[in-house]
């Protein structure tokens, strides 16, 4: 458990993408702790439905739901923001931490499937739930990134449109992509909600040993066996983008990009205000969905 005593969030509403395993359920498990209303998007509902109902009983709190949720899927974003809507409570964390690798193909919608999921979907899915969020001020948005964003030295944006295979490749090729576009989408949203109360951050998690080592090839299985003693935990792992969600003192802080729970320095790539317009105003294109900001 994450020692922070002053941490109470009991009038906060939040939604955590991903929630029902790794990273995404010790985030909403810590959040629920501490007393927030959480509500648990995931693809799958029975496995969600039992995240819920182990966190309850972990914590002791009952106001813990779930949303179906699968970001490869414009529907069942636009499906995932109505329901969260319709329940007219207000919106005060927005957690954005499912993410893919490794996997190859199409979202339902056209797009190169983890680009798709790791950020077009996530962009969609803020953009439903921005006016309730503008509402309910003060609230937070936190992106959960990678340090694989450093790896690339340029962009090319048509990725989003060009299936990779099916078959797994290590590393994956749009992966960094995704990650960059994380923090670019984190940079300007922060621009563009200057002044709202609302608050912005990319969180790097570190290594952790979760489900997202699924697919790697069965000829780096033993490799992954070694290192994964190494890794950290996915309770030590959330524990930057908890911080970012929650802690008092980053409040007035926006934009930012962070690691072991302190901001740092994102690649050069990633601070190109330019570059985060432009993914802006694709972002907008691809989900055909204006930004209400």
């Amino acid at each position: 458990m994450i020692q922070y005593r002053d941490w109470d969030i009991r009038d906060r509403v939040c939604i955590v993408t991903g929630g029902n395993a790794g990273l995404g359920r010790a985030t909403a498990t810590e959040l629920a702790r501490r007393g927030a209303q959480v509500f648990l998007a995931g693809r799958s509902r029975e496995r969600t439905e039992s995240a819920v109902a182990e966190i309850k009983d972990a914590t002791g709190n009952p106001r813990v739901d779930w949303l179906t949720l699968d970001l490869a899927s414009f529907g069942s974003v636009h499906a995932c923001a109505d329901a969260f809507l319709a329940k007219g409570l207000p919106l005060h964390v927005l957690v954005n931490n499912a993410g893919r690798s490794g996997c190859g193909g199409l979202t339902n919608d056209g797009f190169e499937l983890v680009f798709g999921t790791n950020h077009i979907g996530h962009f969609l899915l803020t953009m439903r739930l921005l006016h309730r969020m503008l509402e309910s001020a003060p609230g937070r948005i936190v992106n959960v990134t990678s340090l694989s964003h450093r790896k690339l030295k340029s962009v090319d944006w048509s990725i989003a449109s060009r299936a990779t295979p099916t078959s797994f490749t290590w590393p994956h090729p749009t992966y960094p992509v995704s990650k960059l576009a994380n923090i670019l989408f984190t940079k300007e949203l922060a621009h563009r909600l200057a002044g709202t109360g609302i608050t912005t951050y990319a969180a790097h998690p570190g290594v952790v040993a979760t489900d997202i080592w699924r697919v790697i090839p069965t000829r780096l299985q033993p490799v992954l066996k070694l290192l994964k003693p190494l890794m950290a935990t996915s309770e030590q792992g959330a524990r930057t983008q908890i911080r970012c969600a929650v802690a008092p003192e980053l409040a007035t802080e926006s934009g930012l990009f962070y690691a072991d729970e302190k901001v740092r320095a994102p690649s050069a790539l990633a601070q190109d205000a330019e570059l985060a317009a432009e993914l802006w105003r694709l972002s907008e294109d691809w989900c055909g969905y204006p930004s209400p900001v």
